[in-house]
């Protein structure tokens, strides 16, 4: 069961059998006439008495004893006894570590975004007698101090913080719930964000700044690609003055990788044509094409 305090019947299943044996006894000595219906009685008693001091505890649990409403001490894990009457099992407290789901809804943020946030806290007692008699029940305390310690932490924090830093915000309440817990004997081992909801007409808004950003660097990028490209044709153009043959075959070169593909056309500028003699060129490139298109043909 999921409650800090573990309830348990008056009888395990030694208890019953040591029950079931006794009474067993007892009414076969009445039956053989051994004993009278006075001493059957008393033995019975006896049976129910001895049967309920016996408890068992797991191995992850703790017994609390009270002896006449005092605190006594705890028992188990394993097989123990108490005294009937006198003492009694209060609980037994689980010392394994246990989750906590819990969430702050529509909570304002620094910045007044309404946020919806869903976390999770591991913890377990560490000291079974504080945990029995600082708190009535923790199983409870433990969610609400967790909520309200999380809102207050999504109040002291702006949206993109919560964002970006969920590992600090994590640690943050962790912090503040070990502060709460301690005292009680137990320690929160670890805290996380599970998920943070905010409205659909801001995560619209806030997609659309996303894409706008995207598309800003997007172009900051091509502009500074053109501006290297510029950068390296004006020192091309430095070689190139200087050197009127490379410019030349440089030209050529173009005029061959536009002329090469079928259908293509290239419009050159008369001074290039004069220049580098392209005309000239041009109509060989164009002869040698239909050349080789007629032996194809052929």
């Amino acid at each position: 069961m999921k409650a800090n305090t573990i309830t348990k019947g008056v009888f395990n299943p030694v208890s019953t059998t040591v029950l079931i044996v006794m009474v067993a006894i007892s009414g076969g000595l009445y039956y053989m006439n051994i004993i009278n219906i006075p001493v059957l009685i008393i033995l019975l008693l006896l049976s129910v008495l001895i049967s309920s001091s016996i408890n068992i505890g797991n191995q992850w649990e703790k017994a609390v004893i009270l002896r006449m409403g005092k605190y006594k001490g705890l028992k188990g894990p394993g097989l123990f006894f108490i005294i009937p009457i006198i003492d009694k099992v209060h609980n037994f407290v689980d010392q394994r570590i246990r989750v906590t789901d819990f969430k702050a809804e529509q909570t304002l943020t620094k910045d007044t975004v309404p946020v919806n946030v869903d976390a999770i806290v591991y913890w377990t007692v560490w000291d079974v007698e504080k945990a029995a008699l600082e708190v009535q029940d923790y199983d409870k305390a433990i969610p609400y101090i967790a909520q309200t310690g999380l809102r207050d932490i999504i109040g002291k924090h702006e949206l993109s913080d919560l964002l970006q830093e969920r590992d600090k915000i994590a640690a943050d309440l962790q912090l503040v719930l070990d502060n709460h817990t301690n005292p009680w004997g137990i320690t929160c081992q670890n805290v996380g964000i599970k998920d943070i909801v905010i409205p659909a007409g801001l995560a619209d808004a806030m997609s659309k700044e996303a894409q706008a950003e995207r598309e800003r660097r997007a172009r900051v990028i091509l502009g500074t690609a053109e501006t290297e490209i510029a950068e390296k044709f004006a020192k091309a153009s430095e070689q190139y003055r200087d050197n009127p043959v490379a410019l030349h075959l440089r030209g050529m070169n173009m005029l061959f990788e536009g002329l090469k593909e079928k259908g293509s056309m290239v419009i050159v500028p008369s001074s290039a044509l004069d220049s580098m003699n392209l005309g000239a060129m041009g109509g060989l490139i164009s002869l040698a094409k239909s050349n080789d298109d007629n032996l194809k043909a052929q």
